[in-house]
């Protein structure tokens, strides 16, 4: 059974008809960091609520090539997947564990009940599809009006406030799958905003000073 301390993240949001349920039916999983959570394709029977930990939102090319569309943080859900649960489609995100992780996992079925019945769920619903939304639009703002420099200094400084830490541990390889680019085009980029006294640069590991 799931303890009463795991939902205090939610404890704002929902009444207690809904956490007192949620203690009931949902279950608990836990990921370590790059473990997928939910895969493209796959059939959807649960949904997932964010108590530990970010989980990268992306989608995938048919060439194999994922772009991120927003990073989920505790006391969110993905609307993604929400939407593809209502649909009854299967899902047409992969979420990955962006740090050791843990999420509630609530039954679809339960999902659809409380959006019908239950006022505080229903809100929570909605205001994850505004905030998803309006982060998805910010994604496709960046891909068309922004360089690919400003793109990368804005990623570096989402992940500061993400981690609440200027050092971020993270590999050159990481930051182009994360951007939809190459390796080489992050390196020779990372290196400008380094001589511009922006960043500082080590092994695996990236300092942001300006943000």
């Amino acid at each position: 059974m799931i303890s009463k301390d795991i939902l205090e993240p939610f404890s704002y949001l929902f009444d207690q008809e809904i956490l007192n349920t949620i203690l009931e039916v949902a279950t608990i999983k836990t990921y370590k960091k790059n473990d997928i959570i939910i895969d493209i394709g796959e059939d959807l029977r649960h949904i997932p609520l964010l108590i530990k930990g970010n989980i990268k939102v992306l989608r995938e090319d048919t060439d194999g090539s994922e772009l991120l569309l927003y990073v989920l943080e505790s006391g969110d859900t993905c609307a993604m997947s929400l939407t593809c649960c209502m649909a009854k489609s299967v899902s047409k995100i992969r979420a990955i564990a962006d740090d050791d992780t843990t999420v509630i996992m609530i039954p679809l079925e339960q999902m659809k009940s409380w959006f019908d019945t239950n006022k505080s769920w229903r809100s929570f619903i909605l205001q994850s599809y505004q905030i998803r939304f309006d982060e998805m639009l910010e994604t496709i703002d960046t891909l068309a009006f922004m360089k690919m420099d400003e793109r990368l200094f804005k990623y570096l400084t989402d992940k500061v406030k993400l981690s609440a830490s200027t050092d971020l541990e993270i590999t050159h390889q990481e930051i182009a799958e994360d951007l939809h680019t190459s390796r080489v085009v992050v390196s020779r980029l990372l290196k400008q905003l380094e001589k511009q006294e922006k960043i500082t640069l080590g092994r695996n590991k990236i300092h942001v000073v300006d943000f």
